[in-house]
């Protein structure tokens, strides 16, 4: 792992291969290994930064007032401090979100973005109830070891399908989550609301999600793909929400295609 210091904060990820440029943002509890089968095949061709938001992984746990705006601000230092020019953004639920942040406050960075598992924030893709539950239910479990509840939301990121050592390794890296962290990640995603800024992207927009998504599910899909000015809406199937873990070559296939166009 290499260090990045932005806003008083150390950033640490992974740099793998030479080509056009792509940045990977993990989902919530989780960081940079979410992609380690996509940062194994695809730097092959590209040039990727795989990195540990704030509160996560090897990265400094950030201030507990930073919302979407203070990642988004720490990501664009990051990405232009490691001489990254025009990357595709891509993200993945929680890094979703964050990637249409980066798009607002510094729309000359990214040269496309794939969303998978996408959401316009929490406030701009669910019901007000749903949000209220997610994040009553998530902040209280934080406060409790890992370990005792981490495995209870394996069901809704994973398929029944997936097989056990996907599911114990996804397990595994929840489990490193720690409280200071998810706590302002948390609440960064229940407050954020993007849906304005979506008739405005003028980049590129791959949108993936699996066809049997539990958290993002197929409306929230279809009303992303509404909005989003050409974009493009590929569900993957016999995937759920970790579609980059459970579906990795069609996962890869369709990452390839659009670099090729637009990378």
């Amino acid at each position: 792992m290499k260090r990045f210091v932005a806003g008083g904060l150390t950033l640490a990820y992974e740099l793998r291969g030479s080509g056009p440029p792509m940045v990977l943002l993990h989902g919530g509890m989780s960081d940079h290994r979410e992609w380690s089968r996509q940062v194994d095949t695809l730097s092959d061709a590209f040039k990727i930064v795989a990195w540990d938001a704030p509160g996560c992984g090897k990265s400094s746990d950030p201030p507990q007032t930073y919302r979407m705006a203070d990642y988004a601000d720490r990501l664009a230092e990051l990405i232009e401090g490691t001489g990254l020019d025009h990357p595709v953004v891509v993200g993945l639920s929680w890094g979703s979100t964050l990637a249409l942040e980066l798009y607002r406050r510094r729309p000359d960075i990214p040269c496309g973005l794939v969303l998978a598992a996408a959401y316009a924030g929490w406030a701009g893709s669910l019901g007000t109830d749903e949000v209220a539950a997610r994040l009553k239910q998530l902040l209280a479990q934080i406060e409790r070891p890992a370990g005792e509840w981490v495995n209870g939301y394996i069901p809704s990121l994973l398929t029944e399908r997936a097989p056990q050592e996907l599911a114990d390794e996804l397990a595994s890296v929840m489990a490193d989550s720690r409280p200071e962290g998810l706590r302002p990640m948390l609440l960064a995603m229940a407050e954020a609301d993007l849906r304005d800024l979506l008739s405005t992207i003028s980049v590129p927009t791959l949108l993936l999600y699996g066809e049997e998504d539990l958290r993002s599910s197929r409306s929230v899909a279809e009303e992303m793909h509404a909005a989003i000015p050409g974009s493009t809406l590929v569900l993957l199937p016999e995937a759920g929400h970790q579609v980059n873990l459970e579906s990795p070559d069609r996962f890869d296939e369709e990452v390839r295609t659009f670099m090729r166009s637009n990378g």
